[in-house]
């Protein structure tokens, strides 16, 4: 096993054929050089994945909304579709088997103040409706 920063993999160039990624490129712009590095190690016809929140829908997208005002989702979008990546949007659900695992995570998962809220507003909650995409593409 490797451990490394996106932007510099200890790997060989065209070294995989698939990469997977999850929850590491939500925020698009400025994700560039890991990115390029993803790109880097891909053999020629390999292809990434990438999972992350899609904030424009879902429970969950609504608090992801209220916690990172600044991410414009349309601006993400655009910056996945620009560099030719496509996406299938799912549906999925967060269920804990009881509320403090599920607070425990809304507090990961959010900034303080919003973690706080949501948890006020939803007091009897022990999962939740969650939209995620997942981006591919292959490279050339």
């Amino acid at each position: 096993m490797h451990q490394a920063s996106a932007e510099d993999l200890p790997l060989a160039e065209a070294s995989l054929d698939v990469v997977h990624a999850r929850w590491a490129y939500f925020f698009g712009p400025g994700c560039e050089p890991g990115l390029d590095e993803l790109e880097r190690v891909l053999r020629p016809g390999g292809t990434s994945f990438i999972i992350d929140n899609d904030p424009t829908t879902s429970t969950f997208g609504g608090w992801f909304r209220r916690g990172f005002p600044d991410v414009d989702p349309v601006a993400v979008e655009h910056f996945w579709t620009e560099r030719g990546w496509s996406r299938e949007r799912l549906g999925i659900r967060w269920d804990f088997e009881n509320r403090d695992d599920f607070e425990a995570v809304v507090r990961i998962e959010l900034p303080t103040a919003t973690a706080e809220e949501v948890l006020v507003e939803h007091p009897d909650a022990t999962g939740v409706d969650y939209a995620i995409n997942l981006w591919w593409r292959t490279f050339g």
